[in-house]
C-alpha cells in the first residue's frame, strides 16, 4: 500500500488529550469498548444456551483425537490465543496462519483473516471438519460423537426436541464467545475520564495520528473492520478465498485491543515482538522509518488496550458413566 493511499493530515482528526478527571478530548473514532456486541436476531442470547457454549468451547471430543478443542488455539487463560507461531491441529500439524484471538472477536464484521466466515457461527463450523484442525470427516460424525456423549439433553433444553444440530452447536459457541469482552483498558478508562495516561503512551497515541496508523486502526477496537493489502511475507490472503488479483496480500486489520498480550504478530506469526511489528507496519504500510523514542511511545499507548480478561469458570463436561469415549484418530 503506497503512503499517498494511507496518509491524512494529523491536524484533521487530532484533538489534544486531557487530564483524568474529565473526559477528554480524542483523536476522532477512539473510545472505550462497547459494553455489547452485535447480537443476530436468529441466535438470541440466553444463560443456558452461553453455558451450553462454554462446554462446548472447552470440549476435546469436538476433534477426532479427543485432544483439541476450541481452547486449545483460543487459550482463555492466556488472551484467547496459543502464543504459536501458527497452530498445532490433528496429528501434529502445522495450521498455515497465526490463531487470532478470540477476545473481542464478537465485534469483527467477518471472520478469520481472510474473512471467508460471515460471523461466529459460520466460524465455528469450520474447525472440526478441518482436516489440520479437529479432522472430522464430516458435521455428521461431529453430532454422533456429541450425542455418544451424552450432549442431546442439553441441546434440547435449550433448542427444543430434535435440537443436536450442527448449526446449533455453531449457535451455541457463537453466544459463548460473544461473553468474551476485555472491558475497562486503561485507555478506556482514560476515555471516560476515570484515569490518565503517562506521558510516553499520550505521545504514541498522537503519534499513530500523526503518521496514519489510525486510519485503518480507527474506532472502539481500534479497526476499520475493513481488509486492506498487507504486502509482508508469501501467503495471497482473501486471494486464495476469492480468486481475484486484487485481493492478493489482503487481510483482515487486526484489532489493537490487547495487541501486548497476544504475540506472536501478523497472519504468518513471524514476528515475536510488538516493537519488531511497530516498525514493521510503519515501514511496510505507511513508507514511514520510526525512531527507537517513536516505537517506545507507540508501543507504550497499545498497552494501555489491555483490557480486563473475562473471568470464565471452566465447565463439566457430560460424559456417560462407565464407558471411555472411542476416540479413534
Amino acid at each position: 500500500m503506497k503512503r499517498a493511499l494511507v496518509m491524512m493530515p494529523a491536524a484533521l482528526i487530532w484533538a489534544g488529550v486531557a487530564f483524568a478527571g474529565a473526559p477528554p478530548k480524542l483523536p476522532a473514532g477512539f473510545g472505550p469498548l462497547p459494553e455489547q456486541p452485535p447480537i443476530p436476531k436468529d441466535n438470541p442470547m440466553t444463560k443456558e444456551k452461553i453455558e451450553l457454549g462454554k462446554m462446548l468451547f472447552f470440549e476435546p471430543a469436538l476433534s477426532k483425537s479427543g485432544h483439541i478443542s476450541c481452547n486449545s488455539c483460543h487459550n482463555l487463560a492466556s488472551w484467547g490465543v496459543d502464543h504459536q507461531k501458527t497452530s498445532i491441529g490433528h496429528r501434529w500439524q502445522r495450521g498455515p496462519r497465526n490463531a487470532p484471538t478470540v477476545f473481542n472477536a464478537a465485534f469483527w464484521s467477518r471472520q478469520f483473516w481472510d474473512g471467508r466466515a460471515k460471523d461466529l457461527e459460520e466460524q465455528s463450523k469450520g474447525p472440526p471438519v478441518n482436516p489440520k484442525e479437529m479432522a472430522f470427516a464430516s458435521p455428521k460424525e461431529v453430532i454422533k460423537r456429541l450425542r455418544a456423549l451424552g450432549y442431546e439433553p442439553y441441546f434440547e433444553r435449550v433448542f427444543g426436541k430434535g435440537g443436536l444440530t450442527y448449526d446449533n452447536m455453531a449457535k451455541a459457541i457463537a453466544a459463548f464467545e460473544r461473553t468474551l469482552l476485555t472491558p475497562n483498558s486503561l485507555f478506556d478508562r482514560f476515555a471516560r475520564g476515570e484515569a490518565d495516561l503517562p506521558p510516553a503512551a499520550k505521545r504514541g497515541m498522537k503519534k499513530v495520528v500523526e503518521i496514519g496508523c489510525t486510519n485503518c486502526h480507527n474506532g472502539p477496537l481500534f479497526t476499520n473492520n475493513e481488509f486492506m493489502p498487507f504486502y509482508y511475507g508469501d501467503d495471497p490472503g482473501r486471494k486464495a478465498i476469492t480468486g481475484k488479483e486484487e485481493d492478493d496480500h489482503v487481510f483482515r486489520v487486526a484489532s489493537w485491543r490487547n495487541v501486548a498480550m497476544t504475540a506472536p504478530y501478523f497472519h504468518d506469526g513471524s514476528v515475536k515482538t510488538l516493537e519488531e511489528a511497530v516498525r514493521i507496519m510503519a515501514r511496510v504500510q505507511l513508507g514511514v522509518e520510526l525512531s527507537d523514542r517513536d516505537v517506545a511511545d507507540i508501543v507504550a499507548f497499545l498497552k494501555t488496550l489491555t483490557g480486563e480478561p473475562p473471568k470464565v469458570e471452566v465447565p463439566r463436561l457430560p460424559r456417560p458413566a462407565g464407558v471411555a469415549p472411542d476416540y479413534r484418530d
